[in-house]
């Protein structure tokens, strides 16, 4: 029985790695929308795989044997590990919240701000600097 890895929505973009064989596909998933998506196989590409792929779906078959399917077509690949990451930079820094910047640097910039804003301020500034 087949068990499903990922669930890629729109453009996929599919690599080769140059020195060793390796295949990866980079898009959005299903699984986590807003999310990009890479899942590497450590496994050379079939050679008729094209660098983009619509809609594709990547399934687990068995041990080290793995399905692409996509509008109708479908490759089988035999990898002795892969690797799913998930970009959640966004959604992590969504979940906390920024921290208050404190009262006596508030002070500080506008001050130095405001100095800014005239030609004695700027002045000033240079000389203080000095």
């Amino acid at each position: 029985m087949a068990e499903l890895l990922a669930t890629f929505r729109g453009p996929v973009s599919c690599t080769r790695a140059a020195l060793a064989p390796a295949l990866t596909l980079q898009g959005d998933t299903a699984e986590a929308p807003g999310e990009y998506s890479t899942l590497g196989f450590s496994a050379a590409a079939p050679a008729d795989l094209p660098a983009a792929l619509p809609d594709t779906v990547v399934e687990h078959l068995g041990a080290v044997q793995y399905r692409i399917r996509t509008a109708g077509r479908e490759w089988l690949i035999e990898a002795p590990a892969v690797h799913l990451h998930r970009e959640i930079a966004a959604a992590f820094y969504r979940a906390i919240p920024p921290r208050p910047v404190p009262w006596l640097r508030r002070l500080f910039l506008s001050a130095v701000l405001t100095l800014a804003a005239s030609r004695a301020g700027m002045a000033a500034l240079r000389a203080l600097r000095r």
